[in-house]
């Protein structure tokens, strides 16, 4: 069953204007559309400041859109106010990038994960203890760490907390902003294993998103691959990382890094240039100044996200205009 669906999202940002001067604006998000469904987890990818995070905070209605809707079940969440809007708090919740700035440094473990129990009143009082130690135990951590503060926490331990707070609330759906992304190498395996393994106890559905292609490839089950605020590319995440079909997505999986042995040399992307400014996206496909397979309808034509061989793409390689 679909839990979530975004239809045709826009979030524009206003540029500080000097006199004289006609306002301009940032396109962070510029016609995002996606669903996801019960138990399935979700990947955006892409370059940094493409419109992933600006997505997340939408999803969980943290800012407004300047235009389209998003829907939780049938509920359209933008007109959630009072009891509604703390039920749609409780069935969503995030993990944020950084660990060290996400959790509070005055507050101890205890005071962190209750919180929310006691804001939702999910336990009596009397219980929360207990509750708390469960928790800890899920995200594999001993429940002897309650009274400590976050300062006393390794990267790894802090997110691990992270997650045992996102799980407190019973969600059905936890928004993953870059979880990984702030941790050592070694340490990143054992967090994507939790989630992997909390995925399957609870059928927590995930929205994910990051810039670590090979974590993409083994957690999710379909990816969105995001430029300039677009969705260029929508498939099944084994489809998608067998047969990229848009030049963007070829080449972003190309520069992703690779153990290399004789039998198997190194891959290199080409250098296709800086990509181009949020505030003035090229006319016709946004892509296009940077794209090595570029022809004529590319400069003046913007190509409609369609069907093309299982998956959706938006380019006219694809789909002639």
């Amino acid at each position: 069953m679909e839990l979530l669906r975004a239809d045709s999202l826009k979030k524009h940002f206003p540029v500080k204007k000097s006199f004289g001067v006609l306002p301009r604006w940032v396109k962070a998000v510029d016609g995002v559309s996606f669903s996801i469904e019960e138990d399935k987890i979700f990947a955006l990818v892409g370059e940094s400041g493409c419109g992933k995070s600006t997505v997340a905070r939408l999803v969980l209605s943290l800012i407004t859109p300047t235009s389209g809707k998003i829907f939780f079940g049938d509920k359209d969440i933008s007109g959630l106010k009072g009891d509604n809007l703390k039920a749609f708090r409780r069935s969503t919740q995030i993990i944020f990038q950084d660990p060290f700035a996400s959790l509070n440094p005055r507050k101890t473990v205890f005071d962190t994960l209750s919180e929310p129990l006691k804001i939702h009143r999910i336990v009596e009082r009397r219980n929360l203890k207990s509750r708390c130690s469960e928790l800890l135990s899920k995200v594999g951590l001993d429940s002897d760490i309650i009274n400590r503060y976050p300062h006393e926490f390794s990267g790894g331990q802090r997110q691990r907390i992270c997650i045992a707070r996102a799980l407190a609330v019973n969600p059905k759906l936890i928004v993953a902003d870059e979880p990984l992304s702030a941790l050592d190498v070694s340490i990143q395996a054992q967090i994507i294993n939790l989630l992997q393994e909390l995925k399957r106890e609870t059928r927590i559905a995930f929205l994910f998103i990051s810039h670590d292609l090979r974590v993409v490839h083994y957690f999710s089950d379909e990816v969105g691959v995001m430029y300039l605020g677009k969705i260029v590319e929508h498939a099944k995440t084994e489809d998608l990382f067998r047969e990229p079909l848009h030049p963007y997505t070829v080449i972003l999986l190309a520069s992703a890094p690779s153990i290399t042995t004789p039998a198997a040399p190194t891959r290199r992307a080409k250098d296709i240039g800086e990509v181009s400014s949020a505030i003035n996206i090229p006319q016709g496909c946004p892509f296009h100044p940077r794209c090595p397979k570029r022809f004529e309808p590319c400069d003046n034509i913007v190509p409609e996200l369609k069907e093309a061989k299982g998956r959706l793409v938006s380019c006219h390689l694809w789909n002639p205009y």
